[in-house]
């Protein structure tokens, strides 16, 4: 089936949803009208950007004139008010999602690969992670997934305990689970992520050495490996938290951080952590180090 869609720019989007909804919309979303990311929100906050569209979903046979009508008569802009319509044809989602995520290689034997082209990865002794298309935030395509996998991919895991702390799809933890650690533990505020988490677990085979857990029910213990892909200011906030975590000589990498934030998220750990140099890759940076103290 196809939707009409209308999209709104105005100054407040909330109010428009409101509209949207109350006029039939099926759903509504925001979308950024002015490429402004919103990098570092608080937990429990749902930030909107300065430019936001309001996008509300109709049946393909609705009449948008009611909407419109309402919209003009209740939005501050009056009839300077910008609308724009359009029929959008249904797609196969999922087909579209396997055409453009081709398999991905980091370092020397790791690739994420969506399942159904798992049979597109021929290399001897590849270790492969696959993912679904419906659980595939945090699929490795972002830099700082990427320089995380790419140093799971270089490090001696095998044996190893670790913790992925704001885990996501899981995708880190997983890895180095096929990579020859023994067994992870997975935390995450969004408890959506850690249901994404156990089901490419259990894709992978690995689901009975994951651990996942919401922060108010994990208990600090000491891992070889400890994994944070989040961002500046919650990284530098646990600093106490995950060096905690760290055993003496085990590792800790911090992914998540504009280049910019490395200096003031390093000062934060560098009491008990020795670094190595630092990598970075489209303007975000990835830090390693040892636990010395």
């Amino acid at each position: 089936m196809a939707w009409m869609q209308l999209r709104v720019f105005t100054r407040t989007p909330d109010f428009a949803e409101e509209i949207l909804s109350s006029h039939g919309a099926q759903a509504v979303s925001f979308l950024d009208g002015a490429d402004t990311p919103i990098l570092e929100p608080l937990p429990g906050e749902t930030p909107l950007w300065p430019d936001t569209v309001t996008v509300g979903w109709f049946m393909d046979s609705t009449d948008l004139a009611p909407a419109k009508a309402a919209l003009l008569m209740a939005m501050p802009e009056a009839a300077a008010l910008r609308m724009e319509s359009a029929l959008i044809e249904d797609q196969d989602w999922v087909r579209i999602w396997l055409e453009h995520w081709p398999p991905q290689k980091f370092g020397e034997q790791l690739w994420v690969v969506p399942r159904e082209k798992r049979h597109e990865v021929t290399d001897t002794g590849a270790v492969i992670l696959l993912l679904d298309p419906g659980l595939a935030f945090g699929t490795g395509t972002h830099p700082t997934t990427a320089l995380c996998l790419e140093w799971l991919s270089g490090a001696d895991l095998k044996g190893k305990t670790v913790l992925d702390y704001g885990c996501g799809s899981g995708i880190l933890a997983i890895a180095a689970l096929l990579l020859g650690a023994e067994r992870a533990v997975c935390v995450d505020i969004d408890p959506q992520a850690l249901t994404a988490t156990r089901n490419n677990a259990q894709c992978n085979g690995v689901q009975d050495r994951v651990l996942t857990l919401l922060p108010a029910d994990f208990t600090p213990a000491a891992h070889d490996v400890v994994l944070a892909n989040i961002l500046a200011n919650p990284l530098m906030q646990l600093a106490p938290l995950l060096t905690q975590c760290a055993k003496q000589n085990g590792a800790l990498v911090m992914a998540g951080l504009l280049d910019h934030h490395a200096g003031e998220v390093r000062a934060a750990y560098e009491k008990h952590f020795r670094f190595w140099p630092d990598v970075t890759r489209e303007g975000w940076t990835r830090l390693a180090a040892r636990r010395v103290s």
